[in-house]
């Protein structure tokens, strides 16, 4: 359908790819500025403790020491650290820094100095005397209230702080009980998933420094430059006109950078000293320091008929939010709402507890929620499908929500708050479904049967899927266009190029829209003085919000083209054609530069204009999810050979960068299957915070990739276009675990999936098979 059109639907290079390539400064940490002091923070060495009296005297007295700051020196502001549209649905239980410490690197204290070296030195010179308070790790035993972490009176928005619940949410669609009562089958599980880090390739990092009308500016590595803007504002008690976020090129987000993590005590530490100060997480610091993915223990119930239709679904999570509630009953909302409704039961309930433990802070994650909530339900349908008989794809297609349905749980379930009901505007799920088995050769592979006696067996799964584009009625951006002398247009945008090609793709809208080249496109991005306003980077927000208002810009742009263009060729603008950087009428034409030169010299008017744009739905990309295992079943080993990956993303307005999020969702997906969790010792301490011991996927662990972009029409989507980057991430562990047990017979409801799971599974099978002889 993209072929329509010159700039949408074509594989451009990236806008800003030349100076990536040829390592031109573009990053936060390419920044140097005249007597920039080096910031680093004191992490608590304790899960939670209340400091008795700290000392910072040896550190200040330090040569090269320039700022010292504890509890007793910032302002006390409760905040949030989660990069969410005001007012934020997260708890405000946050502190700049506090008297109370709540996980093993919660901040102590913050220096700044001349040296690394001497910034290390002055912490180790700062006296801490801590109590030590019963740490709690455990999820499941945290809503005793055996110990509070947060006893501080000030802390807003805790659903129940004695007990250590940060948040609740309870939804229901129909009665579920009675559906559950028209069931001819009940099928109910415990599914439990972990704690993943983003690694991202850039590590947090800030820089702050006062420029010459004494304002504080921030340059940092962040995915929500308006949203860090009042929010540190907020919290050093600034006015915000006093504070200006720059965003620069972003090595790498994956919701953790939807996060206010360094730049409000590095701007701290800037009022302090008065100097230029930069902080950067250590790769080690990253793990625990900075976010990770809600672990969850989900509580999956399903009834069905006998000819396979489901008639009620009820999903229970407990969630571990760690030691703050950042994002933590919007994550776990999008668990139930983006979930539950993919498939079409007239009865569903969803029930979550967000709890407080003095682990690392959870928070954004690619996926948000719905990587959890999706392998509880991918593999529980799998298993009801296997039970009943059924093609598990023929029990998907039979059940999964289709065109012109409404998604009503979606409007009990927003973004923290009461929603929108979702219509389904457009579907490409049955496509995704039939090109993804081709793929995968599903109906040939299903049926091959193995030599028992084979230690290394193959099998096929799949899982199906959904998410967002954008949060209806929250998420709004605006845009700006100006035309220049030589026909070039300047597009300006709050949005955040997370890097994966945003910017190109903005571009290439402005450039459909305007009728010229892409090169005519100059973007600026994610900049709070020069770039109009834009929530940020998440979501899945960014073409289809970012993207509409682009357009909406430019085609006000346009028309202004238009009625001058009709003048100067004394035509009537509905026989005009723009394209190739000209306007035509029947048999004369006029270039862009030329029409922009009469503009401002003769007429002396600036061709320009701005506009805003949101939703009140939120179009749902599809995706199929089909894997290929082989497993050891001497070792436990799973090794995944293929995976193929079909994905409805209304019009691919640069296939080469959609393709590009496919793969690199399902290189998450991957990691978040079978290898990656970070583990805490019994005092909440990390054991594997770096990649020797923390597994992620690199290219020579990679299976081979069958990316299959399915475009739809969705109405609401600038050009057709709906999300691509979260989706694909949702059916790969489900998809692996259902292949697993198509392969060797077991099921395995945990995450990561790893060799001695496969083996202990496999030995309680042999137990009960010789128990029953």
């Amino acid at each position: 359908m993209s072929n329509e059109y010159r700039a949408v639907g074509k594989s451009f290079p990236k806008v800003d790819g030349h100076k990536l390539v040829t390592g031109a400064p573009a990053f936060t940490d390419d920044f140097h500025l005249p007597g920039m002091l080096w910031g680093k923070i004191l992490a608590s060495p304790h899960a939670h403790a209340r400091i008795r009296h700290i000392d910072s005297r040896k550190a200040k007295a330090l040569p090269g020491v320039h700022a010292v700051l504890t509890y007793k020196d910032v302002p006390r502001v409760p905040h949030t650290t989660a990069g969410q549209a005001w007012p934020e649905p997260s708890p405000y239980d946050t502190y700049l820094l506090d008297s109370k410490v709540r996980f093993v690197g919660d901040r102590v204290a913050a220096v700044a100095a001349e040296s690394r070296a001497i910034a290390e030195e002055a912490l180790r010179l700062i006296e801490v005397d801590y109590e030590i308070l019963p740490a709690v790790l455990d999820m499941e035993q945290a809503m005793t209230g055996a110990s509070v972490i947060h006893d501080e009176p000030d802390s807003k928005n805790i659903y129940d702080a004695g007990h250590n619940v940060a948040g609740y949410i309870l939804r229901e669609i129909g009665n579920v009980e009675e559906g559950f009562r028209e069931a001819d089958y009940i099928f109910e599980r415990e599914y439990r998933t972990q704690r993943q880090q983003h690694c991202s390739l850039e590590p947090h990092i800030s820089i702050c420094w006062l420029d010459a009308d004494g304002r504080l500016v921030i340059r940092s590595s962040t995915q929500v430059p308006y949203h860090c803007r009042r929010q540190v504002a907020q919290i050093l008690q600034l006015p915000i006109s006093r504070v200006h976020v720059i965003k620069p090129r972003i090595g790498g987000g994956f919701g953790g950078k939807q996060e206010m993590l360094l730049e409000d005590i590095c701007g701290a530490l800037a009022l302090a000293s008065r100097r230029p100060v930069k902080i950067e997480y250590t790769r080690e610091e990253e793990f625990y320091m900075a976010r990770s993915r809600h672990p969850q223990i989900l509580r999956m119930k399903m009834g069905v008929k006998r000819d396979g239709t489901i008639v009620a679904s009820q999903m229970k999570v407990l969630a571990g939010t760690g030691a703050y509630g950042s994002h933590a009953t919007t994550v776990q909302g999008n668990t139930g709402s983006k979930v539950l409704p993919l498939y079409r039961a007239p009865h569903m309930l969803f029930e979550c507890h967000v709890v407080y433990t003095n682990a690392p802070v959870a928070g954004a994650f690619r996926g948000y929620g719905c990587p959890q909530g999706y392998f509880a339900q991918e593999t529980l349908v799998d298993e009801i499908a296997t039970e009943l008989g059924i093609d598990p794809m023929e029990f998907r297609r039979k059940n999964a929500i289709r065109l012109g349905d409404v998604d009503r749980l979606s409007a009990q379930l927003g973004e923290g708050r009461e929603g929108l009901a979702r219509v389904i505007r457009s579907c490409g799920l049955p496509e995704c479904l039939e090109r993804g088995a081709t793929a995968i050769g599903w109906q040939q592979k299903r049926k091959q049967r193995f030599d028992r006696h084979e230690a290394v067996k193959r099998g096929v799964g799949m899982a199906c899927a959904m998410q967002g584009s954008g949060i209806a009625g929250v998420d709004w951006a605006s845009a700006f266009l100006k035309m220049n002398e030589d026909g070039s247009f300047f597009l300006q945008v709050g949005a955040s190029d997370v890097g994966g090609g945003a910017d190109t793709v903005l571009s290439q809208i402005a450039a459909e829209t305007l009728g010229v080249t892409l090169d005519k496109i100059v973007i600026t991005s994610g900049d709070t003085d020069t770039t109009p306003f834009d929530v940020g980077a998440y979501a899945s927000s960014t073409t289809i919000i970012s993207g509409g208002a682009v357009k909406k810009a430019a085609q006000k742009v346009r028309a202004q083209i238009m009625a001058l263009a009709a003048r100067m060729l004394e035509a009537p603008v509905e026989s005009l054609v723009c394209a190739e950087n000209r306007i035509s009428a029947p048999g004369k034409s006029i270039s862009m530069g030329d029409l922009a030169l009469h503009a401002m010299y003769k007429e002396k008017v600036q061709i320009m204009e701005g506009a805003s744009h949101f939703n009140t739905d939120s179009p749902p990309p599809f995706c199929a999810t089909f894997a290929e295992v082989a497993v050891d079943t001497q070792t436990g080993r799973v090794q995944v050979l293929h995976l193929a990956t079909a994905v409805d993303l209304g019009t691919a307005i640069n296939p080469m960068y959609a393709e590009g999020q496919v793969e690199g969702a399902v290189t998450q997906g991957l990691g978040l299957a079978l290898t990656e969790e970070l583990l805490l010792d019994g005092d909440g301490r990390p054991v594997n915070p770096n990649f020797r011991d923390y597994k992620i996927f690199t290219a020579k662990d990679m299976p081979t990739l069958s990316t299959i972009l399915v475009e739809t029409e969705e109405p609401l989507g600038p050009y057709g276009a709906k999300s691509v980057s979260e989706v694909p991430i949702n059916g790969v562990a489900p998809a692996i675990a259902n292949a697993i047990f198509h392969a060797v017979g077991v099921r395995i409801r945990k995450l990561p999936i790893r060799p001695e799971d496969v083996l202990r599974a496999l030995c309680e099978e042999q137990k009960e098979e010789l128990a029953a002889v």
